[in-house]
């Protein structure tokens, strides 16, 4: 488990920073990630979503990720109530997939039942960033994502 530092993105003037957890069980789990929030709300989807969102845009169930500039990442999580869209700094959650890689190969992962391998779950050559084939069909120009709605995050009044 890691901690990380988001900006909840919303049409209020300031962005609002909010705690997530980054967990990864490759017992459990060795194909998932699961972002928890102070709130209690979590989002399990798969590792390769993130990897491939941190390249060109993904979604996947209620889960979309895309690098927004050179170092920044946003992850939008769709609920029935609205949307939350959380910005991160791309080299935390590349460091938290190194960690997952990381995880998956050490001795007490061997006894988590695999499947048939993949290029996937091969830890990634490059150590400053993590690379992935990008998802088949990227849209060509991102469209404006839906109105923010974190209902995780109350809301605060200055």
């Amino acid at each position: 488990m890691e901690h990380a530092r988001g900006r909840i993105v919303s049409d209020a003037p300031q962005y609002r920073a909010v705690s997530v957890s980054l967990s990864y069980d490759p017992v459990e789990d060795p194909q998932a990630v699961c972002f928890s929030f102070p709130s209690g709300k979590e989002w399990t989807f798969p590792r390769e979503v993130l990897e491939s969102g941190l390249n060109a845009p993904v979604r996947r169930g209620d889960i979309e990720i895309w690098p927004c500039g050179r170092v920044q990442a946003v992850v939008e999580f769709h609920t029935r109530d609205g949307v939350a869209v959380v910005q991160f700094d791309a080299k935390t959650l590349n460091r938290f997939l190194r960690h997952t890689y990381a995880a998956a190969t050490a001795p007490h992962a061997a006894r988590a039942p695999t499947t048939a391998p993949s290029a996937a779950a091969a830890p990634p050559e490059e150590a400053s960033a993590v690379t992935a084939p990008a998802p088949a069909a990227a849209p060509a120009t991102r469209p404006e994502p839906a109105p923010a709605v974190a209902p995780e995050v109350p809301p605060t009044h200055a």
